[in-house]
C-alpha cells in the first residue's frame, strides 16, 4: 500500500509541474539561430568552427626577408694611471670627458651616448702584495645612424683619447616592413605543406583556424657585398635576415 501511495503522489508531483505556469511548455534549448543567450550562440559557433581531435592538420611555415643596416654601435675605451685610486679615477673621467665631447662633436647625438663600464685596478710589484698604483678605465658605446659618418666619428674619438675601440655593431633602424613580408612568406610556406599533406593522403584542405605566432622578429647577419667608405675606415653593412615562423593548422574539407 505504501509503494501505490508514493507512485501516486510521484505522478501527481510531474503533473503539476507540466501544468505549471499557465500550461506552457518548456523552452527548448537556444541554438546559434535563435535568440538565446548569445555567450552560448558563440560558443557554438566556436565550437563547430575547431576540427576534430585528429581531423586537422598542423604545420609549420618559415618566412624571411632581407634588411640593409643602417645603424653601427661603437665603443670607446679609456685607461689611466695615477699612484692613488682617487687620482686614477680622475684623470680617467677627464679621459672620458674628452672622448665624448670628440663624440658629440663629430655629431653624434647625446642621447645616443651612454657609459658601460667604470672599473678601477690595484696595480702590484713582482711580489703580487705590494701596490704601486692604479689603473683607472672605462668605455663609452656610441650609436652612430649615418653609416657614412663612422670614420669620422672613431677618427675623433682616437684623436680625443680613446685607446680601445671596438664595433661596429650593425642593426637595422626599423625591421616592420620586412617582418611583414616574412610572415607572408611563413603563411604561404606553411599552406605549401598542409596541401602537400592533404593531397598525399587524399583529402582536401579546408580553411586555417588557428595560428600561433612562432617568435618575435629578429634580425640575423648575412653579409653580402655593400661597401660604406670613408677617410680611415670601411664599413660593410651587407645584408640581414629578418625572420618569422608560424604554426597554421587547417581544417579538412567537409566531404574529403
Amino acid at each position: 500500500m505504501k509503494l501505490v501511495v508514493l507512485s501516486m503522489l510521484t505522478v501527481a508531483a510531474l503533473a503539476a509541474a507540466g501544468c505549471g505556469g499557465g500550461g506552457e511548455r518548456t523552452p527548448e534549448a537556444a541554438s546559434p539561430a535563435s535568440n538565446g543567450d548569445a555567450s552560448v550562440s558563440n560558443a557554438a559557433y566556436v565550437q563547430a568552427a575547431q576540427p576534430a581531435p585528429g581531423q586537422g592538420i598542423t604545420v609549420v611555415g618559415n618566412g624571411s626577408a632581407k634588411v640593409v643596416p643602417d645603424i653601427a654601435d661603437w665603443s670607446f675605451g679609456t685607461r689611466s694611471e695615477a699612484a692613488t685610486a682617487s687620482e686614477a679615477l680622475a684623470a680617467n673621467a677627464r679621459a672620458t670627458k674628452a672622448v665624448v665631447d670628440a663624440l658629440r662633436d663629430s655629431g653624434v647625438a647625446k642621447a645616443d651616448l651612454r657609459t658601460d663600464e667604470v672599473s678601477l685596478y690595484p696595480e702590484t710589484a713582482d711580489d703580487g702584495r705590494t701596490v704601486t698604483g692604479y689603473q683607472a678605465s672605462s668605455t663609452v658605446t656610441a650609436t652612430v645612424r649615418s653609416l657614412g659618418k663612422a670614420g669620422q666619428v672613431v677618427d675623433a674619438a682616437v684623436h680625443a683619447g680613446a685607446n680601445d675601440v671596438s664595433g661596429p655593431n650593425l642593426r637595422p633602424s626599423d625591421t616592420d616592413a620586412q617582418y611583414r613580408q616574412a610572415v607572408d612568406q611563413a603563411f604561404e610556406d606553411a599552406r605549401a605543406h598542409a596541401e602537400a599533406i592533404a593531397a598525399k593522403a587524399g583529402l582536401t584542405l579546408g580553411a586555417p583556424v588557428a595560428i600561433s605566432e612562432g617568435g618575435a622578429p629578429s634580425p640575423g647577419p648575412v653579409y653580402e657585398t655593400g661597401m660604406l667608405a670613408s677617410d680611415s675606415i670601411s664599413v660593410e653593412p651587407g645584408t640581414q635576415q629578418v625572420t618569422a615562423s608560424l604554426t597554421v593548422t587547417f581544417a579538412i574539407a567537409a566531404g574529403a
